[in-house]
């Protein structure tokens, strides 16, 4: 729980009374905080305000503008300084109503009120006299330039002040759907109302946990601990500081960078950073057991898998090669082979002369003659 700082100080207008303030964010949010990055390189996605023109804009140059469909009526701060200000820190009671007039419906974001001045007996006295009465304090009040409905209401000794919508930004429901001919009978209402009996408990909302934002965490410890993470300096880039070179946004840190190379060149290659491997030596020694084995399990399996996959391919790569070298032995053998038995084929084409002999015997012949 991060420490409460007030928003502003002011006052409280009760009749005469005058009941000085602070006023603090009751309420804040508990998910997990997380960004957008790049999924090639890891490097962080910012947005940045780009007129219809093509050229980003600096925030101190934005105007705002209401577009009615045809014009456009762009407002300045002139303009809005005639418009009822932050500055007058009033928040003023404008009458009392009973509690259940107020529908849960119209509550908007919740704020503490302490008391600031030395003596609390004016804050103490509308306290009582609310709790006392059991009624709402209807007040108007100004907050971010903006003038505002709310209520004031007493929770654990401490005056409330809630936001509340107008009542024109309050919705009506109408859905033909839900008509006055569907009917329920007498036993299934009894039915339902014994459910409802058999359910029934105090509100206690410490009961009730955010299970998704609880197994977030515990999804992102894990990938801590088992060394899945980029540094952050070195992948997100820092902010330039104002006044560097006149061009703004966020660069990478080149040194960093450059040291995180170094560095895992040195760790033979690993895809964990120095910083990003003493967050997991941390990490393993508080975690717990039960997330560390399946943790281990799945990079275990991970690996596994790998260095399957790795065997599979280098024996079918030896296998390609002892083939080749097989048949490229085959092709020289057969070659050689060939050679040689058109060498022992045509020995016979070389004696020609000896199959000749029968003409040699020509005298022989007329000798018969």
């Amino acid at each position: 729980m991060s420490p409460m700082r007030s928003i502003w100080k002011g006052s409280i207008a009760f009749g005469l009374v005058n009941v000085p303030i602070k006023v603090y964010a009751a309420t804040e949010t508990h998910d997990v905080s997380l960004h957008q990055v790049h999924d090639e390189d890891k490097g962080r996605i910012r947005y940045k305000r780009v007129c219809e023109f093509g050229h980003e804009v600096e925030y101190a140059d934005i105007q705002r503008a209401y577009d009615d469909g045809e014009k456009t009526v762009v407002l300045t701060a002139e303009d809005f300084s005639q418009l009822p200000e932050e500055q007058s820190h009033e928040v003023e009671v404008l009458e009392f109503v009973p509690v259940e007039q107020v529908d849960p419906m119209m509550f908007e974001k919740s704020y503490y009120l302490e008391p600031d001045s030395r003596s609390p007996k004016a804050y103490v006295l509308l306290r009582e006299t609310l709790a006392k009465t059991d009624r709402l304090a209807i007040v108007q009040f100004t907050l971010r330039q903006k003038t505002r409905l709310g209520v004031l209401r007493v929770h654990d000794d401490v005056i409330l002040l809630q936001g509340l919508l107008w009542g024109d930004e309050v919705r009506a429901a109408d859905f033909p759907s839900l008509d006055a001919s569907t009917k329920v009978s007498a036993n299934e209402l009894k039915m339902s109302s014994s459910l409802v009996d058999s359910m029934s408990a105090d509100f206690d909302p410490d009961r009730y946990t955010d299970s998704y934002q609880e197994e977030l965490q515990q999804l992102i410890d894990a990938k801590l601990a088992s060394g899945d993470d980029v540094d952050t300096a070195a992948t997100f880039g820092e902010r330039e500081e104002d006044g560097d070179d006149g061009e703004g946004g966020d660069v990478i840190d080149l040194m960093a960078a450059l040291r995180a190379s170094v560095d895992r060149k040195r760790t033979g290659g690993s895809g964990s950073r120095s910083r990003g491997g003493s967050r997991s030596a941390r990490a393993e020694s508080t975690a717990d057991d039960a997330a560390d084995d399946a943790s281990g399990g799945k990079t275990s399996a991970r690996e596994g898998a790998g260095a399957a996959r790795r065997t599979s391919t280098a024996k079918t790569t030896g296998a390609k090669k002892t083939s080749g070298s097989d048949t490229s032995a085959a092709k020289k053998t057969g070659t050689t082979g060939a050679s040689s038995a058109g060498t022992t084929k045509k020995a016979p084409a070389k004696k020609a002369p000896a199959k000749e002999a029968p003409a040699k015997k020509a005298p022989a012949k007329k000798r018969a003659s």
